[in-house]
């Protein structure tokens, strides 16, 4: 009994021990000191700009997955974006790219200095008008609000770059820096016709950015665990994207006389054996950033976690996965999206097909995901097809340090009402893709905040983007135009 006396003795020495370490590196961790000039002021008219926003949300640029784009509509959206901003249209070079993508130019004075480059997109998902306070393609402005589809994703940034050109160029302002602005037309179905020719074509200028900006993340509010006020998380790496069909192949025939296995009941048992193996998970990289930075403005219970990863990293990567948003950030996830199979409820087909998207975590690769599915389904009656015949790797990952990070989160800390500024991998897809070749300093971050109320807003009912917000983004891009000025290579 003294033997076990001693042993339990020692254990409760070193968990006290432990205990103590835990919480003396919580309490040690403080949020570094931040201290910027205020942000210049910037003259424009809020409503009026509100009212441009809501003439481009009424033009139907649409994309629709498989459907050539809707040209047109964006002919109509460029001649309108033209007569809304005559002083950009004077001073900036413009060309058409691909079925309706705009390529803008400000020519900076210093030639040797790499310019930046601006990013945004010009289509919208579609819209059924059922459910919608006001009409998706109405442009109401009401209640202090734009209302539309587009006011949240994306030609609210799109407008607001222009709306801070043209605000800067009306007092004065000649940069040193090129500015380019890339706002591209098919970002919703993959960018392959705008921004991913707007990315060669400067490629092949030998353009070299010192910073890329697209949307991303946001101003998260209420959104960050055990953080107290606004985190704006800035995007310096993106998730990337593979597809794979799944096609099962079995006897046909009538439904009143089945076979033991049929087509969709063994595509059934690939897509089980799929969802039940998924790709595992961890916890590095931007991820790892995000709570590096986060900790210290947490709460102390949380800081003693998150401030601890050496000692809590497995108990943290099972929280993280076990909710949807958070599961995307620490592993590949696994959505079968689509399933094919008979034309008649009474049909047998000979042939089943589902389609299996992966989100791939910058830990993984494409190849890797592919030999994943082959190994699982383990099933020769089963092909496994990579679909479209390419995917997307996830992106390097920019730097959260230097002069680039410097000048985007002072921008942030000037204009958008928060101290926090914190690294994140982006769980989606943004046309920035399309640029990673360009410059290792490509981020993604939509100057907005963003709550619990309207995050579900964004491809969903009732659009809408408050004109104090919007007025915050104008004001963010001009602050963001001027930091870049000097302090970058």
């Amino acid at each position: 009994m003294a033997e076990v006396r001693r042993v339990l003795i020692g254990v409760l020495a070193v968990l006290a021990a432990l205990a103590a370490v835990v919480l003396f590196r919580a309490w040690r961790l403080e949020p570094p000191p931040v201290s910027d000039p205020p942000a210049a002021p910037i003259a424009f008219d809020p409503d009026s700009a509100a009212e441009r926003l809501a003439a481009a949300i009424r033009v139907p640029s649409v994309s629709r997955d498989g459907a050539a784009a809707d040209t047109a509509a964006f002919v109509e959206l460029a001649l309108r974006i033209e007569t809304m901003f005559p002083r950009a249209h004077g001073a900036l070079a413009r060309e058409t790219v691909g079925a309706g993508s705009l390529l803008y130019e400000w020519t900076g004075s210093d030639p040797s200095a790499a310019p930046v480059l601006l990013l945004a997109h010009l289509d919208v998902v579609p819209a059924e008008e059922d459910r919608w306070t006001h009409p998706p393609f109405g442009g109401a402005v009401e209640g202090g609000f734009v209302w539309g589809r587009g006011a949240l994703d994306d030609k609210a940034s799109a407008l607001a770059i222009l709306e801070a050109v043209e605000a800067l160029l009306a007092a004065g302002f000649e940069p040193r820096r090129t500015v380019l602005v890339a706002l591209g037309h098919d970002e919703e179905v993959g960018g392959r016709d705008g921004a991913a020719r707007m990315g060669a074509l400067l490629a092949a200028r030998g353009v070299r950015p010192a910073l890329v900006l697209d949307e991303g993340y946001a101003v998260l509010e209420g959104l960050a665990p055990g953080v107290e006020g606004p985190v704006a998380m800035v995007g310096i790496q993106e998730k990337g994207s593979v597809s794979v069909d799944l096609i099962a192949r079995g006897p046909g025939g009538h439904s009143s006389m089945p076979p033991r296995e049929t087509a969709t009941l063994i595509l059934a048992r690939a897509l089980l054996r799929i969802g039940d193996h998924r790709p595992e998970t961890r916890l590095t990289g931007s991820v790892e950033a995000t709570f590096e930075t986060l900790a210290p403005h947490m709460d102390l219970a949380y800081r003693a976690m998150f401030g601890n990863r050496w000692l809590f990293r497995p108990l943290i990567v099972r929280i993280l996965a076990f909710s949807p948003e958070s599961n995307a950030l620490v592993r590949t996830t696994t959505a079968p999206t689509m399933l094919q199979g008979s034309p008649k409820e009474n049909v047998l087909p000979e042939t089943a097909r589902a389609v299996v998207n992966f989100r791939i975590h910058p830990g993984d690769s494409v190849a890797g995901i592919l030999a994943h599915v082959v190994e699982t389904v383990d099933d020769p009656r089963v092909e496994v097809v990579l679909r479209g015949g390419f995917g997307t790797e996830a992106s390097p990952a920019a730097p959260d340090s230097g002069a680039a990070w410097e000048a985007l989160s002072r921008s942030i800390r000037q204009t958008l009402g928060t101290r926090v500024v914190a690294p994140g991998l982006v769980v989606g897809a943004t046309d920035s893709r399309h640029y990673v070749h360009l410059t290792g300093s490509v981020y993604r971050f939509l100057p907005l905040r963003l709550t619990s109320d309207n995050l579900p807003r964004v491809h969903g009912v009732d659009e809408r983007i408050a004109v104090d917000d919007y007025a915050r983004m104008i004001r963010f891009y001009a602050q963001l135009l001027r930091n870049v000025q000097d302090g970058l290579p």
